[in-house]
């Protein structure tokens, strides 16, 4: 009986050692602690999510922070307009980050003017400059918005009536999930918020700068709120350590999916060891060319055991995980080299079973909606009974960009295999290389029949280039010699 004792508290001190060493080991992948003291909030679709931001907004009594990708100039948009406006004049401090490629040819100066006008303090991340002829490939993704302090929503969702559907036009409402925190984690995402800001002016005083220290407990949830910046990679970090670490399960949902080579076959090693992998992605799209792109990158994860399945609906926005009983992951990052390592991204990482199961409750609720994709016959990735509707509602709908962006990562990914020779190619793979190779055969044969057409283009960026690496050389230069000056006087 001792004996059997001494066993079972072995066991438990070692189960105790590990989950330590797993939570020294998530923190620092992702860069960002454990924080205990929350209460989290599942929020499915926008009939759930914009009713609570707007009643979060309306109860504001000292300020409001608010960052998203996208704030279109229409119904939506101009609702939540409306809402900050009038708690700006009512003394509330409201300050509002939007990405200019998000807003590109779907908001007007006029409506971002008429906030400010209204007393909202208003930023644009990353707009185009001559100095930074590539500034355009790292954006704002991030989706958030915190109020006083106590209460902080993390979510996939812009604001635009995409989300809420437009019924008179028979569009469905995008699929999207989010999530609503009370408690001690409220603090990292304004903090999130809060480094952002700074990027673009006068940081937010350090005094007005929520701090854990000064929140109470809202109930007994741990979380992390990974907040990514440009090259920093903590959410892929914490992705692949993710697919290592699962032992059962792991539910994928994404938006934009386009793994890596790394990505992809670490969840080819997981199904291979009985984990049960799933990926979720949209079926819809308004491109053709984007369906053949996205399917090129099926084949190696159903060859290795990977369930794949396609939403049947307008859109799928989501980007969630779900990995055993007791971690899941809601928040901006896509399952792609551009949300991994090019975006300002955020997320809410919660470790907590009753949450994780009403996450799989909704993941297996989707399920229904979607068709799986399999391998027929003859080995090619098909759709059995697959619906067609849903590229008329992706017409109207619109949502191509991001689509389009991680089929440029899977055609990178293949063309760059193809001239390194630094992994074996695929049979599904000569498609895309056939189609790249014509269009390269194309545009060569144009260089040749048109030169000066053609070359007076390329003649054009070099010499942006050059200036602008002259420029941001002189710009450092002053700074250097302004630091040396400032440096001499704190001496003397």
């Amino acid at each position: 009986m001792r004996g059997t004792i001494q066993v079972d508290n072995r066991e438990q001190d070692i189960l105790a050692e590990m989950r330590v060493l797993a939570n020294q080991a998530f923190s620092r992948a992702a860069g960002a602690p454990l924080v205990e003291g929350n209460h989290v909030r599942l929020l499915k679709d926008a009939s759930e999510n914009y009713p609570a931001w707007l009643n979060a907004i309306g109860g504001a009594k000292h300020h409001i922070h608010i960052e998203n990708y996208i704030i279109r100039e229409d119904d939506t948009g101009h609702l939540f307009a409306d809402a900050l406006i009038a708690k700006a004049k009512e003394g509330v401090r409201v300050r509002l980050i939007y990405d200019w490629m998000g807003g590109f040819g779907k908001t007007s100066q006029r409506f971002w003017d008429r906030l400010y006008l209204g007393g909202v303090e208003v930023r644009c991340y990353n707009p185009p400059r001559l100095d930074s002829p590539l500034g355009w490939l790292s954006r704002d993704h991030r989706k958030m918005l915190a109020i006083d302090g106590k209460i902080g929503f993390i979510t996939g969702l812009c604001i635009g009536q995409m989300w809420e559907g437009i019924p008179e036009k028979g569009i469905e409402p995008w699929r999207d999930t989010g999530v609503e925190v009370r408690g001690i984690a409220v603090a990292d995402v304004e903090q999130a918020f809060a480094q952002v800001w700074a990027l673009m002016g006068e940081p937010i005083p350090e005094h007005e700068i929520v701090k854990r220290e000064a929140l109470c407990r809202a109930g007994d949830m741990s979380m992390r709120v990974v907040a990514s910046m440009p090259t920093t990679a903590g959410m892929f970090r914490l992705d692949q350590l993710i697919v290592a670490l699962a032992r059962k399960r792991l539910w994928l949902t994404d938006a934009y999916y386009a793994g890596t080579s790394a990505y992809v076959q670490a969840l080819r090693a997981a199904s291979k060891d009985g984990v049960d992998v799933r990926l979720l992605v949209p079926n819809g799209t308004d491109i053709p060319i984007l369906r053949l792109l996205a399917r090129a990158g099926y084949r190696p994860l159903l060859e290795a055991g990977v369930r794949i399945f396609e939403w049947n609906g307008t859109m799928l926005h989501a980007k969630t995980a779900i990995a055993d009983e007791g971690w899941a992951r809601v928040g901006s990052t896509n399952l792609n080299v551009a949300s991994w390592f090019g975006n300002c991204e955020l997320d809410a990482v919660v470790e907590d079973e009753s949450f994780v199961q009403e996450m799989e409750e909704m993941y297996l609720q989707d399920l229904t909606n979607a068709t799986e994709i399999v391998l027929d016959a003859k080995l090619k990735v098909c759709a059995p009974g697959e619906p067609h509707l849903t590229h008329k509602a992706m017409k109207r709908g619109g949502g191509s960009v991001g689509r389009a962006a991680a089929g440029t990562i899977r055609v990178s990914n293949v063309i760059g295999a193809a001239f390194t020779d630094r992994r074996v190619l695929e049979p599904f793979e000569a498609r895309l290389m056939t189609v790249v190779g014509t269009c390269l055969l194309v545009l060569a044969s144009l260089f040749a029949y048109f030169p000066r057409g053609l070359a007076y283009p390329v003649l054009i960026i070099f010499v942006w280039f050059g200036v602008a690496l002259l420029y941001r050389s002189y710009k450092l230069h002053l700074k250097g010699k302004q630091t040396k000056a400032s440096d001499t006087s704190r001496k003397l």
